[in-house]
This record gives C-alpha cells, structure tokens and sequence, in this order.
C-alpha cells in the first residue's frame, strides 16, 4: 500500500442532498486530497452533465433518451476505460450510473443494470456514498437551493425527490461497491465531509492497491 493519496468516491442522491457541494470539499480537504498551498485543477466529474444537447439544462448520461442508449453506453465504457488508465489518481464522482438507473427506470421503464462498469470499479478502488436526508428536511434544503438556482422550477414538487430516494436506496443496496449513507439533513456540509473522510481512512479507500 503506497502514501500517494487516490481515493475513488461516487456521490450518489437525489437532488437537494448536497452531493455538489460535498463533491467540492472533498476535492480541497487535506485527509482526501492532501495538504495544498495553491488552487490546481481537480478531477471532479459527473454523470448529470447535459452533454448529449445543446441546450441548457438538457440530456446527458443520466436522463438520455431510449434512442441515445448507444450513445450513452459508450460514454460509460470510456469512463471505465480512462479510470482504468490512471489508476493512481483520485476520482471524485458527483452522480453516476445509480442516478442513471434510477431515472431510466422511473422514466422509461428500463434498467441498467451495469454489473460489468461495477465489476471494473470495483477493483479500481471505487467507493459509493449515499446522500440521503428526512423528508420533513427537503423543505429547508429547497429553500436555500433557492437562493442560487438558476433554474428554480426543477425544485417546485418536493415529493418527486422522497420517490427518487426511495428507488435510490433499493439500487444502492444491488451495488457490489463499498458503500456509506450519510444523512445531510442538518445540512452541515463540513460534518459529512468529516464523516466520508474516516470512513476512506478507516476503509483503506485513500490508497489504490498495487
């Protein structure tokens, strides 16, 4: 086991459960990244961009439709590929193929499985964490999304988001990857970083295996 540090994280929940925000701590605090004296660039990635269109708040690896299934699959395996690769760097995934499951399903009626990208995962290091909050806490976590949203109406039916965390738990539960739940809903951004980095430390997840 060597000191660099590479830790592998996929932050999955639904929306409203900080998985951004958490992403980007993570990717500046020391016991994950390491210490740092200046700003470089982090390998901080997701599945919810909306690169299959060319509109704002479009289709992307998550909510593609049936007839960019082709397409879609292809960006996973390249994902895998490139993760593949470079092994020896850290990774940190704010969405990612649960999400997919869970829109696809929810939507289309489809599943995907992906027993084979966890399979190339897995022994990559990958490590799954489960944001999840209250039901009663939606509201105050709506509220200050609201404050900076630039597209306020995806938040309008708070019950939409108790449905996709309830199919989320179901798939997260399937997943051969190790994997955390942290609850955000006292929506302490800085105490869920803390939790995720014992957990990787305590796991052996900050360092690949040779």
């Amino acid at each position: 086991m060597g000191s660099k540090l590479c830790p592998k994280i996929i932050l999955e929940g639904t929306r409203l459960t900080f998985k951004t925000e958490i992403c980007f701590a993570l990717n500046e605090h020391p016991r994950i990244t390491g210490p740092r004296k200046y700003r470089y660039h982090s390998p901080l990635i997701s599945a919810e961009w909306c690169a299959f269109t060319n509109v704002p708040w479009g289709r992307g690896l998550i909510n593609f439709l049936p007839e960019e299934e082709a397409l879609a699959m292809e960006t996973y395996h390249t994902w895998a590929r490139l993760f593949e690769l470079q092994r020896y760097y850290s990774w940190i995934v704010d969405r990612f193929h649960i999400s997919t499951r869970m829109y696809q399903l929810m939507n289309h009626g489809t599943d995907y499985p992906f027993h084979w990208l966890e399979q190339r995962l897995k022994p990559l290091g990958f490590r799954l964490v489960f944001m999840t909050r209250s039901e009663e806490s939606f509201e105050a976590a709506r509220a200050e999304r609201l404050k900076v949203s630039g597209n306020p109406g995806q938040y309008n039916d708070l019950a939409v988001y108790m449905n996709e965390q309830m199919l989320l738990r179901r798939l997260v539960g399937e997943s051969i990857l190790p994997m955390l739940e942290v609850d955000i809903s006292d929506n302490s951004v800085p105490q869920a970083v803390e939790r995720i980095a014992d957990w990787m430390e305590e796991t052996g997840g900050l360092w690949a295996e040779d």
